[in-house]
C-alpha cells in the first residue's frame, strides 16, 4: 500500500513538471494560459454564475490540456523523425486542428458567457 501511495505522489510530481514545461516553454500554451487568466479576472469582475463558471473552468482546462495533448504528439513525431515527412506532417497537422476546432468552441463560450454582460 505504501508504495502505491508513494508511487502516486510521484506520478503527480511527473504532472506538476509536465504541466509547468507546457506553461513555460510552448509559446500557444503560454497565450492559452494568459487568456484563462485573463477571462478568470473578467469572470469575479462580471460576477458570473456558478454555471458559467463550471463551463469556463471546463473549457479553460480543456484548451490547456488538448494543447499538451498536441505538444506532445508534435514532440514525439519530431524524436521519431526529425526531417520532414509527408505522413508526420499530416499527423502534427491533424493534432493542432483539433486545438484549433476546440479554441473555435472556446470562443463561442466566452461569447455567450460574456457578450450579453458586456452589453449590458
Amino acid at each position: 500500500m505504501i508504495k502505491f501511495i508513494t508511487g502516486r505522489i510521484r506520478a503527480i510530481g511527473y504532472a506538476f513538471k509536465g504541466a509547468y514545461l507546457l506553461i513555460t516553454t510552448e509559446a500557444s500554451a503560454k497565450a492559452q494560459f494568459f487568456i484563462a487568466i485573463l477571462v478568470t479576472f473578467a469572470g469575479f469582475y462580471f460576477e458570473i454564475s456558478v454555471t458559467e463558471w463550471l463551463l469556463q473552468t471546463l473549457t479553460i482546462g480543456l484548451i490547456i490540456g488538448l494543447e499538451g495533448m498536441n505538444t506532445a504528439v508534435e514532440k514525439i513525431a519530431d524524436f521519431i523523425h526529425p526531417e520532414h515527412h509527408k505522413k508526420i506532417g499530416i499527423i502534427k497537422d491533424i493534432a493542432a486542428g483539433a486545438v484549433f476546432i476546440f479554441a473555435i468552441a472556446a470562443i463561442i463560450i466566452g461569447l455567450i458567457i460574456y457578450l450579453p454582460k458586456i452589453i449590458q
